[in-house]
């Protein structure tokens, strides 16, 4: 393994990491097309949170001739000399929930401009069973002029980040491997395994490897979906469903999951890559499909809870103003790719409410460029009628929330993350 030199395409969150970790063994070159994305990393900050700046600067390099180490490059030419590609490009749905493959032809284009003879190819990015085989490798071959499994060969192996994650870090979460041949499976497996302290699965194939992976997430989109449901039946009764949970989670075998948003790049999207693959079988999937509208909904369905907890108060809904604490897909991550807090924002507005936003994660810039919304820097003023915890960032554990509202102000808990007491409903 003393020549392998690796590229890894695209630098975001799943990426970076994983050339960092590769990087303390192997040359590696990540390759971006964001320039200021990969001059950012070259002054050692990464703006995701995903590597601390102190980790990623012990693996940084001046340039892409080393011995090992990592050089961040939005330059094709430095990649020309890699044996090993690995694209973990971002893999999103359209506005009717159809997949875009484009980064990964884009990705794919790149990566056959300067593919060579026994070069290997690996994809991590999420996608449905055939992808890798049917879609890359034709653009891989038509770039490059070389044939596949005679001149190159490709792999698959999911990416398994955990954006904010600073305890199951990427090489502490066991890797599922495969290749285009058995010999090929080996050695994508063996190069894993050398940086991957939680060790590796080899997958018989390829296909095997791409549905392991889109399934893990649409078996937790559907759990979330079906407490989301019940948490919808309980709140009609008036019981408190994460009361219902603790009671139920005595059993050893009850699986505990929770109400709420469910957003993201991962939970949010890979269900709708497996349906759109078994459609193009002649399959309608009822219960993935319906386990996305339930948890596509939820925005709406949080919204109007707030605003009835208002009208029991005598609160005049029009014109009123709310406080939508978090706008992240999840706590502690500055990730707002996907996230489902914005349709509690959309949704309130069309009450008539004017909301506010505040989160202590997300840039303000990337809100305002992914969803128009303007975030407030630091909320002031007792003069909120409404309060909504729609993320569970750490700072919020003890945040003074009266401060804000008004004596018969509400205060929402989308996520069940603050005292019973303290709150005038939750999911």
């Amino acid at each position: 393994m003393n020549s392998i030199k690796i590229a890894v395409i695209g630098l975001g969150y799943v990426g970076l990491p994983l050339a960092r970790l590769f990087a303390t063994k192997y040359p590696v070159v990540g390759f971006d097309i964001n320039e200021g994305r990969v001059a950012e990393l070259n002054k050692g900050t990464d703006s995701t949170l995903e590597v601390e700046d102190d980790i990623l600067q012990e693996v940084l390099q001046s340039g892409p001739n080393m011995d090992k180490g990592l050089y961040c490059s939005s330059n094709i030419e430095d990649i020309k000399d890699c044996n090993y590609y690995i694209v973990t490009v971002p893999t999103p749905v359209d506005s009717t929930n159809r997949p875009i493959l484009t980064p990964l032809y884009k990705a794919s284009e790149t990566v056959g401009k300067v593919l060579k003879k026994d070069d290997i190819v690996v994809y991590e990015s999420t996608v449905y069973p055939g992808v890798t085989e049917e879609e890359c490798v034709p653009v891989l071959e038509k770039v490059s002029g070389l044939n596949f499994n005679k001149d190159f060969f490709v792999g698959y192996s999911p990416e398994r980040i955990n954006p904010g994650d600073k305890e199951h870090t990427v090489e502490k979460i066991l890797k599922v491997t495969s290749g285009s041949t058995p010999e090929i499976g080996k050695k994508v497996d063996d190069l894993y395994a050398s940086v991957i302290t939680a060790g590796t699965y080899l997958a018989t194939t390829i296909k095997v490897a791409e549905a392991a992976k889109v399934i893990e997430n649409s078996q937790r989109d559907i759990n979330i979906a079906f407490v989301n449901e019940l948490a919808k039946i309980f709140n009609l009764m008036d019981i408190d469903t994460h009361d219902v949970l603790e009671a139920a989670s005595t059993k050893w075998n009850f699986l505990p999951f929770k109400p709420g948003l469910v957003g993201g790049h991962c939970i949010g999207v890979d269900p709708y890559y497996l349906a759109q693959r078994a459609q193009q079988f002649g399959y309608h999937p009822e219960i993935i499909l319906a386990g996305r509208r339930m948890n596509d909904g939820m925005g709406k369905h949080v919204a109007a809870e707030v605003v009835k907890l208002m009208v029991q108060r005598d609160i005049k809904i029009k014109g009123s103003k709310v406080l939508v604490l978090g706008i992240t897909f999840k706590e502690n991550c500055p990730d707002v790719r996907n996230t489902k807090a914005v349709d509690v924002v959309s949704n309130l507005k069309s009450y008539g409410i004017n909301v506010d936003v505040f989160d202590p994660w997300a840039s303000p810039e990337e809100v305002m460029h992914e969803y128009g919304l303007k975030t407030t820097k630091k909320p002031e003023g007792n003069d909120y009628d409404g309060l909504v915890l729609a993320v569970a960032h750490k700072e919020f554990a003890n945040y003074p929330f009266n401060s804000l509202l008004k004596d018969n102000g509400v205060l929402y808990d989308v996520k069940g993350y603050l005292e019973k007491s303290l709150v005038n409903g939750r999911l």
